[in-house]
């Protein structure tokens, strides 16, 4: 059996048959990373943002509220046996936005329903370690500053809070044509 391949350095794309004698030949043809990210520079991408960012933070406390509350009936259901992982409770919020914001589409069910989505400063998706950077340092200021933190959102043009400032990121339209 032939099968068709497709080299990636070859301007029209010329089919290639593999005759089972071994593999093809290697491309020598880089990726175009730039089409990967975002550009940055486009103000549309953070046009309402800001709004639809305490909205969606709204949304994820009910959906932590959610998960707390089966947690607690788990518990329940247990007779108690499993009531060491209450001490737990502090981090679901912290563990939600890190695997949520490194996850698949970059955002959390609330930023998902607000239509927004975090970037690196790249453009690219964040990875766990920089999800998690943002996440911590985001409850940790709020902690600490009772959300007066928040206010630094104010005062830049691309609605970047301290948190996000820290661990390089950007909060973005998804789709910014809309």
């Amino acid at each position: 059996m032939c099968l068709p391949i497709y080299r990636l350095g070859d301007s029209a794309a010329e089919e290639k048959e593999l005759s089972g004698k071994g593999l093809p030949e290697r491309s020598d043809a880089a990726l175009d990373w730039s089409r990967v990210g975002l550009n940055l520079d486009e103000d549309a991408l953070f046009e309402g943002v800001m709004w639809r960012r305490v909205t969606a933070f709204v949304i994820d406390l009910v959906v932590i509220g959610v998960i707390l509350a089966a947690l607690w009936v788990l518990v329940f259901l247990t007779l108690g046996l499993l009531y060491g992982l209450l001490a737990l409770t502090p981090l679901i919020p912290v563990a939600y936005h890190t695997f949520m914001i490194a996850g698949r589409r970059s955002a959390t069910v609330g930023m998902q329903f607000m239509g927004i989505e975090v970037r690196t400063q790249s453009g690219g998706r964040p990875p766990l370690l920089q999800a998690f950077a943002m996440s911590a340092l985001f409850y940790l200021s709020v902690t600490l500053t009772t959300m007066l933190i928040l206010a630094v959102a104010l005062f830049n043009d691309r609605r970047r809070c301290a948190h996000d400032i820290l661990s390089g990121t950007f909060v973005v339209n998804t789709d910014p044509d809309l």
